[in-house]
């Protein structure tokens, strides 16, 4: 590869950092407000969205601020938990269909309640957007410059 080369592929891989950062900090806004509208938080368990979006918002902000392997290894570690919460949400939004559908039909079983369950009253794949933001934001920090040029060993993860 040559310099010139070389320098036009880091130009074009910052500009993609620059949007996924961007569009990680308006899908997290826009995942907190949404949660917040529609009462999110009845239940402890139902804040823990809540709270990892208002941690990851703050952690995209500093990074976006100052990027370095600080703030590199603040948005990885809150959007590992994104993705573990949005599989976690996923889980307890399908047993949540399954024991309404059951209280309404207790004899129901199979596929039917499987349909009835992926159709229910709560979306079911909903949080998997929480997951595919959390991947999102990984993928930002991959290879990151700011933990090269510290010599950090997670730089090529």
């Amino acid at each position: 590869m040559t310099i010139a080369s070389h320098a036009e592929a880091s130009g074009t891989l910052a500009a993609v950092r620059r949007w996924l950062l961007a569009t990680l900090l308006v899908g997290t806004i826009g995942m907190e407000g949404e949660l917040l509208l529609i009462g999110h938080f009845e239940e402890w368990v139902q804040l823990t969205p809540v709270v990892l979006l208002a941690l990851g918002a703050l952690a995209l902000v500093w990074h976006a601020a100052a990027p370095r392997a600080a703030t590199v290894h603040a948005v990885r570690s809150v959007m590992a938990l994104f993705v573990v919460s949005g599989a976690f949400g996923v889980v307890l939004h399908y047993r949540g269909n399954v024991e309404f559908e059951l209280e309404m039909y207790p004899t129901m079983s199979g596929l039917e309640l499987v349909e009835k369950t992926l159709t229910g009253a709560t979306p079911v794949l909903a949080p998997g957007s929480m997951a595919l933001l959390g991947l999102v934001g990984l993928t930002q920090t991959l290879r990151h410059p700011a933990l090269a040029a510290r010599g950090d060993s997670l730089a090529s993860h």
